[in-house]
């Protein structure tokens, strides 16, 4: 993937333009701002693109890598983008603690500004908005407040068992797993019944059916989260000449017509019916679109869904993926955690999610690989509504802010042996994922944080756990632990480039 495709027709206009953007991108801030306060440090800019040719195809990897000379606030000007990069505990504080109000909002992306999902979503909306409070307070009591999250236990249950169920007649077969499908799917049935009520997933359709409903959700999320030149230079957006446009208008499109097909079958059966009641999301929320003065439309609730579905399955399957990946190549933890899962369930049970409690160093191998493996690398990026001092730096008002968890969860400074997987270290400490521990917020931190962090630390390790109670699991075709392909694809969400395929061995009878 290049940062820049189109090279040519890009710099072309780059070039034509270069009279009126040399003045406009080589200009220093502070010369018009009259700031008093220094700049954060930074590399030194390029006519035009400044620092655009440093960013690279993994932009979470090239911040870590520059941080490391201009330190933990470090400025960058991308085309004509103002961008700070966090990379320490103490600034991620500043930005998602003390100074969260200032820079809680949202910097959208072109691919999102096309499709208008900055001025309906949860995700993009500012936090000052009615819609963007309503449609926050629908998550938390609809979905993720602990009433809710245990009302839904049984469907993640359900979800499991099936999983199991399918591993199961590989096992007998002796195939390989493609741990990244089936996870996907688990996640995928866990979310659509919560949502609607019912399986979008099934093991035994055809894995180009299941494959390119993935494909979808995950093509929305790199095409928010790749780097674009039209966010760089904004008169280049008619050109799409990443494609990210066109690949966000056509997946997004594709789950809206699912979408729309279960709205319209809710109306229809609300209209039919005297008393229908809320058994699912959708049910609740086409309640809000009822009476003269409703708080929903269909068009909104059609992007709350894209919010909530592509990050509830995408995020999920994929830490499920890492993890697996990480105990194979680490067969010590993997012994760890299969003896301290056996020990806790007994011989002949099922996991529950009442079991995850009792089980520390299954948590701690989850925390490891959100550290290692944040979902969201660099954060959903935020954007400075005035100009406000970050640890004696000035961040000016509509800079671009990116939190580099991923180089926060790797800093020598920070974490001992920073580069390996070691889940040992959170049986050592405290810390948690809840936003209060600043060198560790896979979900953020402050307003931002994501709502479905308590859903997600249950639905990980809820999985992770089946997997490893039931199955031994082997690398295929004579791959050894220390050779298995950990190369990563970025975008919104960090996926593994190569889906992780594992043979499964049964351990015990399954019912």
């Amino acid at each position: 993937m290049d940062i820049i495709s189109g090279q040519a027709l890009f710099s072309l206009i780059c070039f034509i333009l270069s009279c009126f953007l040399i003045f406009t991108t080589t200009k220093s801030p502070r010369s018009y701002r009259g700031a008093t306060t220094a700049l954060p440090p930074g590399p030194p800019r390029l006519p035009i693109i400044g620092n655009i040719h440093l960013v690279g195809e993994n932009p979470h990897r090239s911040f870590a890598n520059l941080s490391k000379t201009y330190g933990q606030i470090m400025s960058l000007k991308l085309g004509c983008l103002n961008t700070v990069v966090i990379s320490s505990p103490e600034a991620a504080r500043e930005v998602l603690r003390k100074h969260d109000q200032i820079l809680s909002c949202r910097k959208s992306t072109n691919s999102i500004r096309s499709i208008n999902h900055h001025e309906i979503s949860v995700a993009w909306l500012p936090p000052s908005t009615p819609l963007w409070r309503l449609l926050r307070k629908l998550s938390v009591t609809q979905l993720f407040s602990p009433q809710r999250i245990e009302a839904t236990k049984d469907l993640r249950i359900k979800a499991v068992q099936e999983l199991v169920s399918f591993i199961s007649e590989s096992s007998n077969r002796e195939e390989p797993v493609d741990i990244s499908r089936v996870s996907f799917i688990t996640v995928l049935n866990m979310i659509s019944n919560i949502l609607f009520s019912v399986d979008l997933g099934s093991y035994y359709d055809s894995k180009k059916s299941v494959n390119d409903f993935q494909d979808t959700v995950i093509g929305v999320r790199e095409a928010i989260g790749k780097p674009d030149a039209a966010n760089y230079f904004p008169f280049l957006g008619f050109l799409d000449l990443q494609g990210n446009k066109k690949t966000i208008k056509v997946c997004s499109e594709r789950l809206f017509r699912v979408f729309r097909g279960f709205i319209d079958a809710k109306i229809k059966e609300k209209s039919s019916q005297n008393n229908v009641l809320n058994n699912d999301l959708l049910d609740a929320l086409l309640d809000f679109t009822q009476g003269d003065e409703a708080e929903l439309d269909v068009n909104v609730i059609e992007h709350f869904l894209l919010d909530l579905f592509t990050a509830g399955t995408d995020t999920n399957s994929s830490t499920v993926e890492w993890a697996m990946a990480e105990l194979l190549r680490n067969p010590k933890s993997m012994e760890k955690t299969q003896t301290e899962i056996d020990s806790v369930i007994g011989q002949n049970g099922n996991v529950q999610e009442s079991d995850i409690s009792k089980l520390p160093y299954l948590q701690a191998v989850v925390k490891e690989t959100f550290r290692l493996h944040p979902p969201n690398p660099l954060l959903l990026p935020r954007e400075a509504e005035a100009d406000v001092e970050v640890l004696g730096f000035m961040v000016l008002k509509e800079t671009q802010v990116l939190v580099n968890v991923w180089a926060i969860g790797r800093d020598p400074s920070v974490w001992e042996n920073p580069t390996e997987f070691q889940p040992e270290r959170f049986l050592e400490n405290q810390i948690d994922v809840r936003g209060r521990d600043y060198e560790f917020t896979p979900f953020g931190a402050g307003r931002r944080i994501c709502p479905g962090l308590n859903l997600a630390m249950k639905t990980v390790p809820l999985i992770v756990a089946s997997l490893l109670y039931f199955f031994h699991w082997k690398l295929p075709n004579g791959v050894v632990p220390e050779d298995l392909d950990m190369d990563e694809t970025f975008g919104l969400t960090l996926h593994k480039t190569n889906p992780l395929h594992a043979v499964p061995v049964k351990k015990r009878v399954i019912s």
